[in-house]
């Protein structure tokens, strides 16, 4: 009989996440967020070194003349660079969701847990050691090495008596992060490959080709597809990790399904993007206030709101120092640093 009544009451706690669920806020951001971020592509295809009007944006899109340097200039620069933007704020948004939600740390992202430098330092061996290898492979490399930084990240913070905390996961990241980011920057000088490195150093889309979009399309595409299938044992995991073995869910699997998810994330999205970082930990945070904490609407909500925030930075990147265009990485980091040491005091005040 107690069994039965605490299976029952562990049922009702499911239920915490729907009745926290705002479906009017969802809708607004789901449908909203689609118009915004239409908008925002074309006003990203539209503004730049040289400007060009909605018209012929249309006619570049839908009716191509090669013969036009203005179609030549959408086309094959300013496309798949919006593009990549969208592409690359949705995944890492979404890799700092499952991660926060996985984990329960609120601090939680690509960037503070050593992904990003562990993805980096891999590029920089492939550039030093394998210099004529395809985009495809560089993006399987940045997966092993994202998850080699992750590895060192969790097994430095597990090493300190009591276990691995949030504070502690954030110090061995940052600890991890300047060590990799070290070495990367040693083998770049050693081997003379300091300006291949250099854009990812800087971080931004500028460089996005459309052969780079077709090859991580499929890999960020059906990483989001898993993320939603993987969206309601998130939500349990999230509760806790009591309540998700206790309604019988496999939490190891879980957490092994959604922790490649997440390097297949963040390693594709280094790969394009460079070093940004912060997007994985402002947006899920935002994301949560707006819409509640059930992962099945926190998801693509993070998606989409990632997404606007990549292509409306990186249209601010070139607008406010044109013609010259100031790092994506740095503009991001003006709202994720204090967003992170806020974070930061709030997680001591509650220890």
């Amino acid at each position: 009989m107690t069994e039965m009544l605490e299976t029952t009451q562990t049922e009702r706690n499911l239920h915490i996440p729907k009745k926290r669920t705002r479906p009017l806020v969802v809708s607004l951001i789901l449908f909203g967020g689609i118009f915004a971020l239409i908008f925002g592509i074309m006003l990203s295809v539209s503004f730049g070194a040289a400007d060009i009007d909605f018209a012929t944006v249309w006619e570049a899109v839908f009716r191509y003349n090669p013969e036009l340097t203005q179609h030549q200039i959408i086309q094959e620069i300013r496309l798949p660079r919006v593009l990549g933007g969208v592409l690359v704020g949705a995944g890492f948004a979404v890799a700092g969701a499952l991660m926060q939600g996985m984990t329960r740390n609120p601090m939680a992202d690509s960037g503070l847990l050593g992904l990003n430098s562990g993805a980096g330092f891999a590029l920089a061996i492939c550039f030093a050691f394998f210099p004529g290898l395809s985009f495809g492979m560089l993006i399987l490399y940045s997966f092993l090495g994202a998850g080699a930084g992750a590895g060192l990240v969790f097994g430095i913070s597990s090493l300190a008596k009591g276990g691995v905390t949030p504070v502690r996961l954030v110090l061995a990241g940052a600890a991890v992060s300047a060590l990799l980011v070290a070495l990367s920057e040693g083998v770049a000088l050693y081997f003379r490959v300091g300006q291949d490195l250099a854009f990812w150093y800087a971080g931004g889309v500028a460089g996005t080709k459309w052969f780079q979009l077709k090859i991580m399309l499929p890999w960020i595409g059906g990483a989001l597809l898993g993320a939603m299938m993987l969206s309601r044992s998130i939500t349990m995991l999230s509760l806790g990790e009591e309540v998700a073995v206790g309604l019988g869910q496999r939490t190891g699997l879980v957490k092994l399904a959604g922790t490649v998810i997440v390097l297949i994330l963040a390693g594709s999205s280094v790969a394009v993007v460079g070093s940004v970082g912060f997007i994985g930990l402002i947006i899920p945070h935002l994301t949560r206030f707006l819409v509640g904490v059930d992962y099945r609407t926190i998801i693509p909500c993070s998606a989409i709101l990632g997404s606007l925030l990549v292509v409306f930075a990186d249209l601010a990147a070139r607008m406010i120092n044109a013609p010259a265009e100031t790092p994506l990485g740095a503009l991001i980091a003006l709202i994720g640093v204090p967003f992170f040491l806020y974070l930061a005091r709030k997680e001591r005040r509650e220890l």
